[in-house]
Parts: structure tokens; sequence; C-alpha cells
């Protein structure tokens, strides 16, 4: 059997409401939550202070069965998550030998003299709670029952969060959910935009309960996801199947895999899979295609080499770009992306060479009004170039550039339809 657990994230700390850092442990914590299928309702966020941390608290007992609280237990007068805890069990704080010895001998490893006064707050736990002895820090984690729900405290820095939810929460909470899966099945798309998805999508979405449909928008790309909750991991999966089905056969080539990896990572797997090789010829982009492509380790097997060329000058001297289409169309033009990818196939002897120039803006460029790009391909059997016009700011034109013409690559390799219009994106 298996049985529902209501969770509720709680970061607490001032920095996270000034936007000086960001709450990365909100997501990963709801990540490995929803794998033990725990649902997680709500996040919260609060500053280091004791009144609105304890009303942020109560509401979350309310309607939670378990509340994960990050932050608020190191040694100092505004780490005051412990007291909170202890404010709303009504119980005293009681030291602990154990924790106290930990922390000395702790220190004295450090070599760096005594322990800082201040450090044996962390020994102190609210009477009748429980506590959770640190591996990599020096703050313990607690685990409170305050009004119905379960309270997990556990330290703000990451990797102590981790070490903490991997060795006692997640354990406890899977055994509450009992035999409870989920599982997610992801296609990620490109070329298209969150609304359009939407809308080709939505007799899905609308009717869809489990498994459910999720769109996760981001620049360039488009993650269809879909979740489903069974006793078993085939059962899960048996209800996904059908959906994505459906789901794969509405959007078509758009989606560009449905594994666990970027645009760029799919473009060198193809090139792996076909034995091919691959060069790039960049301009506004700047060579952040070409770092893309060699993020990953054995990257050199398929990728051979990338001219950056800023200028019309570099564009002749490097790629051979022809003085005509300089003096003629320019810079930012079919014939000069052409030129581009024949030149840097020509110059690192690749199979296949990718190209781009435009203007990123926020001026016009090469005569191009701001957001004009234009890409291209060279290979053998395929000469291929598309222009299109891409609004936003300086650093969205590039970003959709680069999924552009990664896109372009990957059409080619895996044998889709090679992209044509000039809509804006």
């Amino acid at each position: 059997m298996s049985s529902i657990v209501r969770a509720e994230l709680v970061g607490v700390g001032t920095e996270l409401l000034l936007g000086q850092i960001a709450n990365t442990n909100a997501k990963w914590m709801g990540e490995r939550l929803a794998e033990i299928g725990v649902d997680v309702l709500y996040h919260q966020v609060v500053g280091d202070n004791a009144g609105r941390i304890a009303e942020v608290l109560r509401l979350a007992c309310s309607r939670a069965d378990a509340v994960l609280v990050t932050g608020g237990l190191g040694p100092t007068e505004d780490d005051i998550t412990r007291d909170v805890l202890a404010d709303l069990l009504g119980s005293r704080m009681v030291r602990v030998p154990e924790i106290e010895t930990y922390l000395r001998d702790r220190f004295a490893g450090f070599g760096s003299g005594d322990m800082p006064v201040n450090n044996l707050r962390q020994a102190d736990v609210p009477e009748g709670a429980r506590f959770i002895m640190p591996e990599r820090g020096t703050a313990p984690g607690l685990i409170a029952d305050v009004e119905g729900a379960v309270v997990y405290a556990m330290p703000g820095v990451p990797a102590e969060m981790v070490e903490m939810m991997e060795s006692t929460i997640l354990p406890e909470l899977a055994s509450r959910v009992g035999t409870a899966v989920v599982r997610s099945h992801t296609l990620r798309c490109t070329g298209i935009g969150e609304s359009r998805v939407a809308e080709i999508l939505h007799d899905l979405f609308e009717a869809s309960a489990n498994p459910s449909l999720a769109y996760l928008a981001s620049a360039g790309e488009v993650k269809v996801r879909i979740t489903a909750k069974a006793d078993t991991v085939d059962a899960a999966e048996a209800l996904i199947e059908p959906l994505a089905a459906r789901v794969r056969a509405r959007l078509g080539d758009v989606v560009f895999t449905e594994a666990d990896e970027g645009l760029e990572q799919t473009v060198m797997r193809l090139l792996r899979e076909t034995g091919r090789t691959i060069a790039c010829a960049e301009s506004l982009t700047g060579g952040s295609v070409a770092a893309r492509l060699t993020r990953d380790e054995g990257a050199s097997a398929s990728f051979v080499g990338s001219a950056v060329v800023y200028t019309a000058d570099a564009k002749q001297r490097v790629l051979g770009v022809s003085t005509e289409t300089i003096d003629g169309p320019g810079v930012v033009s079919e014939a000069c992306a052409r030129e581009m990818a024949a030149g840097a196939r020509a110059l690192y002897g690749s199979d296949v060479a990718i190209s781009l120039t435009g203007a990123a803006g926020p001026e016009p460029h090469g005569g191009a009004d701001p957001g004009t790009v234009w890409i291209a391909l060279d290979a053998a059997d395929v000469r291929h170039a598309r222009g299109y016009r891409s609004t936003g700011d300086r650093d969205r034109v590039r970003r959709w550039a680069e999924q552009a013409v990664l896109d372009l690559a990957r059409r080619y390799l895996d044998g889709s339809d090679l992209p044509t219009s000039d809509r804006l994106i």
C-alpha cells in the first residue's frame, strides 16, 4: 500500500529574499522528493526574523505532513531556526554532549585554535526533538513534531543539506509513502515557443491527471514533462507511454531528444553515431556554439575546430568570404553565412560545418536591423541557409541563434526536414 505525503519547503535567510543567493536547495529537494512519491505543494522563503519564521512554519504545518526547512542553524545570532522550533514546541533547549564532543573534536582537527564559544549553540537541541549528526559541517539537523506535521530542519549549505536528505530524511519519508513511485518522461523541443506547444497539446493537458502534462520553458527550448504516479516503476511507465506517443506525434521533429541531454549533446551524439565531424564559423555568437559543443569529455572525436570571425576582414582572411559579398549583400546575409560555412569546412576538413552571422543589437549591424540572423550548414551532400528575425535583447538573440544553428545540424544529422522559415522567434 502507498499513502499520500504532502510536503512544503521553507528557505530561511534574508539573503534569499534579497536575491543575493539563489534557492538551489528547493530545486534539488523538489526533484528528490518527487522521485519517492512525495507531493510538494508549496514553497516559502522567509528572512531571519523569529516572528515571521514562526508564522511561516505554523502555516506550513497546517497544510503539510512534512515541512523541510533549510537555513538558520549556524552559530551566529541571526541563525534562529532552532530557537523558533523550541518556541513552537514550548520546550527548553538541551545541550547534547554527543554534539558538543563532535564540535570540539572537529575544531581541534582544523588546527586553528580554540572553538568559538558561539559554536556551542549548535549543540543545543529543543527538548523532545531529534537531531541529525553532521558529517561535513558543524550544524546538526533537527526533526520535530509540530502541530501535526514533522519539521525537518537542515543547514542551508547545499552539500550539508544533501548529506542529511540522503542519509536520513529521504529514507524516512520514503517509508511513509510506501510503495508509490513517481516517474517522469521529458520531451525537449526547440524552434518553437511555449505558447505554441501549449496550443498544440491543449486538449491533452486539460484531460491529463495521472499522468500529468507540464511545460518548462527556457531560452530557445521548451520541455514537455509527463509525470505518473503508480505502485511500481513498470506501472508508472505504462501510464506514461501512451500519452508520450500522442505528444510525440503532434509535435513532430521539433522534439530533438527524449533523453537527459541538451541540444549540443544531441548533436555530438549524432556525430558519434554517424562517424562524422563538425566545425563552426561564428560571428555574432563569439564562440559560444563551439563552447557548448566541447563541454563534455571526448568532444575531440567529433569536433574539429571553430573560427570566431567577428569583423569583415576576419571573415575574408580566415574563411575566404568574397569581397563581392562583403561589399554587396554584406556581412549579415545569406551569401555571407553560406561562404562562412563553406570556408570553415574547407579550413578544418570536417564533414559538416555550421555558421552564424547577424546583428545581435541593440544597434543595426552591416545594414541589418537588430535581431536579424543568418545561419548555414555546409556538407558534401547539402548546402543550406536560413534567415530569420529574433525579438528581444542581445542575450536572447544570441541564445536563439545558438539553438537555431545547433538544431540545423541536428536536423541534418538525424534526417529531419531542414527549416526554411523566416518567422520571428
